[in-house]
């Protein structure tokens, strides 16, 4: 097997391609868990067949639409890589995969100009936030696949407590828009265990959206600026970098491995990604009998799959929230996609939908009171199938925190 010197692959990306197409041993246990797989019954939209699709193209064979349209349907979910007994890192090979069928095919004009309007809106929350209001004033008229989340009153809180450590968090843009109450309330929980919350006014996006919507040198320009604002942070003693978005905390947890060519950025990013953690990585390290709560919902945990699989914390937020003496539900299939998956909702609405309806269907069978989560995609692709509550799990614990 010979990766072909094409435009789009570096000498790198060329070698990590090849390291990786060597480990698959073709099983096919990555199909039995695939969403997608399941629901479609294709081979090529499965991981198994998208790596023989990807691995013809990094060969030199002309790329099609059709193996396009096969890429674009994967949720890039990570479920099969949990499930991989030879550990193959299909994400990785994914993205190598499609920037080169970007590079070698044109979009038609409408695919074209929605995935740069997404670029151009979502990352940027002086942009999103009046563009919000108006979908908000028309929603009637909107397709319904289009979630358009109703406005959250600001949560109240009570005295502070001091702090004595600091911790950065990423404020985002999607998050801090649709839900700012998040943050609040993990603010809010985390002063009661000594900790307090500063932002860096420059950071912003954490570049996902952009880096895997055909655009990766804008979200690696994302990263870099993030990384500019944070590092004065950590050099004044700030602990880590705190994450509630769990698709953010992917992405900048891997900043070191993606900049690591940038002879600028390398060591800077490397500090970065090592210094930053999940929320639920934050509370699980801390002493929490302080904390007083009081339990009255039955709970029903959607682990995003950014969590689960991109983050490898599987079972940490169910672990955490039985911890602190929540009653949880069960949910069959809790490593399944609820079809969210970034823009995946906007740009493939019909297959979101099924799973999105699938996944409501298995937390809401012991009808729990409440849907906890750990990402505002989810929350929000979710919210829009179900009249149950779904919040972010902190904010579930800033409700029951008795003060």
């Amino acid at each position: 097997m010979k990766i072909q010197a094409l435009t789009a692959v570096t000498e790198h990306q060329a070698q990590q391609a090849d390291k990786i197409l060597r480990t698959c041993v073709h099983c096919g246990l990555c199909n039995a868990i695939c969403p997608t797989y399941q629901l479609l019954n294709n081979e090529c939209d499965g991981p198994r067949g998208r790596i023989y699709l990807i691995k013809q193209v990094l060969e030199g064979q002309a790329a099609t639409r059709t193996t396009l349209t096969h890429l674009d349907r994967c949720l890039t979910c990570r479920a099969c890589e949990t499930t991989c007994p030879s550990g193959v890192q299909y994400g990785k090979l994914l993205d190598i995969g499609r920037e080169q069928l970007e590079q070698q095919l044109s979009r038609p004009l409408l695919e074209r100009s929605t995935r740069a309007v997404l670029r151009y809106i979502l990352p940027y929350p002086q942009r999103f936030a009046p563009l919000l209001t108006l979908a908000r004033l028309f929603k009637p008229l909107l397709p319904d696949q289009i979630a358009i989340p109703t406005p959250r009153p600001a949560p109240t809180f009570g005295a502070r407590k001091p702090q004595t450590r600091q911790m950065l968090i990423l404020e985002g843009c999607v998050q801090s828009t649709l839900a700012p109450s998040i943050n609040q309330a993990a603010a809010h929980v985390l002063q009661q265990l000594g900790i307090s919350l500063i932002s860096a006014p420059s950071a912003g996006c954490c570049g996902a959206l952009s880096y895997h919507l055909s655009a990766p040198a804008d979200g690696l320009d994302f990263a870099r600026r993030n990384i500019d604002a944070w590092l004065p942070y950590l050099e004044q003693g700030a602990e880590n970098i705190v994450i509630t978005a769990s698709g953010c905390g992917v992405m900048v947890k891997d900043y070191g491995e993606l900049l690591q060519h940038d002879s600028v950025y390398a060591d800077k990013a490397r500090r970065v990604s090592a210094a930053t953690v999940d929320l639920v990585e934050v509370f699980a390290a801390e002493d929490l009998s302080g904390l007083r709560l009081k339990h009255a919902d039955k709970i029903a945990v959607q682990a995003p799959c950014t969590l689960q699989h991109g983050q490898k914390l599987t079972g940490a937020m169910e672990q955490l929230l039985q911890r602190l003496g929540f009653t949880l539900s069960p949910v069959a299939d809790a490593h399944l996609c609820c079809g969210s998956a970034g823009t995946y909702s906007l740009l493939q609405p019909e297959l979101s939908a099924q799973l999105g309806q699938n996944k409501i269907i298995a937390l809401e069978q012991h009808q729990p009171d409440i849907i906890a989560t750990a990402n505002i995609g989810c929350l929000t692709h979710l919210q829009s199938k179900t009249q149950t509550p779904v919040r972010h799990w902190i904010e579930i614990v800033a409700a029951a925190l008795v003060v």
